[in-house]
């Protein structure tokens, strides 16, 4: 039997208003039920080539990743190790990716694994977005630090996240964070939040 995916409730559905009124100060969406399949690979003939098969390359540098649009619509490859990569797309195109990916391995070692319920996505933006994560996090994301494209396993509060700089000029990040931990980041972000929205009232 397959469950309706209709009938899905995301991690932070329960959290949507109270995140809602962080802004302006902090916008806060969820973006739930991305598909994400993580990669393990260290031939780089493969890696090429499984980025040809999607249309997106492979980030080459360490803690980036790379992002444009493929056969299968819309990618993010993120750079989590020498030989590991997070393909995220979106919701419920792990099969066909998969198999674009497997096929594209062939006989190279490597592993291919949907991980798609194991994290939620945050997009975070706002005037005061860098001085809320300054709360918790320790990376350095002045933008000549941390550029468009910087993609970092780091701790966020004591939870261990995925951060994307998605738009250094703008201030906008995505947070890749555990389902179980996603209440609880919501609610340390919502105090963290609660003397810029002093000061924006």
């Amino acid at each position: 039997m397959t469950a309706d995916i209709d009938s899905r409730t995301s991690p932070l559905a329960a959290w949507a208003d109270r995140l809602a009124a962080l802004a302006p100060a902090l916008t806060a969406v969820e973006r739930p039920f991305l598909t994400q399949l993580t990669v393990r690979v260290s031939d780089p003939d493969a890696v090429a080539g499984m980025g040809e098969a999607l249309g997106v390359a492979f980030p080459a540098e360490p803690c980036t990743f790379t992002r444009g649009s493929g056969r299968f619509g819309d990618f993010e490859v993120l750079w989590l190790g020498p030989d590991e990569f997070l393909v995220v797309a979106r919701p419920d195109q792990g099969v066909p990716i998969e198999d674009a990916l497997r096929s594209a391995l062939g006989s190279a070692r490597g592993a291919i694994v949907d991980t798609s319920a194991q994290r939620t996505a945050v997009a975070l933006s706002g005037p005061h977005v860098r001085d809320v994560l300054a709360h918790g996090c320790a990376v350095d994301l002045h933008p000549s630090t941390a550029p468009t494209g910087t993609c970092v396993q780091t701790l966020l509060a004591r939870t261990g996240i995925i951060l994307q700089v998605a738009d250094a000029a703008s201030g906008a990040f995505t947070v890749l964070v555990r389902s179980s931990f996603a209440e609880y980041l919501a609610a340390w972000l919502s105090d963290a939040c609660v003397e810029y929205r002093a000061a924006q009232s």
